[in-house]
């Protein structure tokens, strides 16, 4: 059923919104948009080609699946198209995620192409931004343990941007007393009560 359900995701052209355009040379799909362009390297088992569009050019890409009866391949053929549809969206709009420090003295900033994170070590930790994201700081401090430090990482590879959003939030991730840690924005984080210690006369 799984397997079902991907090649039919598979079977949905790949539609090129206005200002993006697709080049197919010797198996390398080349994808070009207002915010760069990427190539991607199609799965062996699985065929590219551009449907034309009426003014020249192309209009869509469609992923094609020759041995639809194999599972593995009905499997690839879905995988195929997400991550064409993903670079598409990525050169057309791009993608961002947001995410937020909190704890107080913490803090957030970007410098020469390094992201700066003061999050309660005795030192600051600094992380290269890759090459094609960029990090806007919004808030750079924190202002106590309830009102955070915010930044927000873009660019048109969404893989390249979960990967390095994930490598800073486990930098220091959220703890459950007080919260402090870098979460990504909107995320629920379990509080836990903190221990209490009764007292009494012998």
């Amino acid at each position: 059923m799984y397997g079902e359900l991907m090649s039919r995701v598979g079977r949905k052209p790949v539609i090129l919104p206005k200002g993006v355009k697709a080049e197919l040379k010797d198996g390398r799909l080349t994808v070009s948009g207002p915010l760069g362009s990427s190539q991607f390297d199609c799965h062996p088992a699985i065929k590219l080609s551009l449907k034309p569009a009426s003014g020249g050019g192309a209009d869509a890409i469609l992923v094609e699946n020759e041995s639809s009866g194999d599972r593995r391949r009905r499997q690839l053929h879905g995988t195929m198209r997400t991550l064409l549809e993903n670079i598409v969206k990525g050169v057309s709009n791009g993608f961002e995620k947001k995410l937020e420090v909190y704890g107080t003295g913490f803090s957030v900033r970007e410098k020469a192409g390094k992201i700066i994170l003061q999050v309660g070590f005795c030192h600051a930790v600094e992380r290269v931004v890759p090459e094609g994201l960029k990090v806007n700081v919004e808030t750079q401090a924190t202002k106590g343990n309830d009102i955070p430090a915010k930044f927000t990482i873009s660019g048109t590879d969404k893989c390249l941007l979960g990967r390095f959003a994930a490598e800073l939030r486990k930098i220091r991730p959220p703890e459950p007393y007080k919260g402090k840690g870098i979460r990504y924005a909107g995320e629920r984080v379990n509080r836990k009560a903190g221990k209490a210690f009764a007292s009494g006369s012998a």
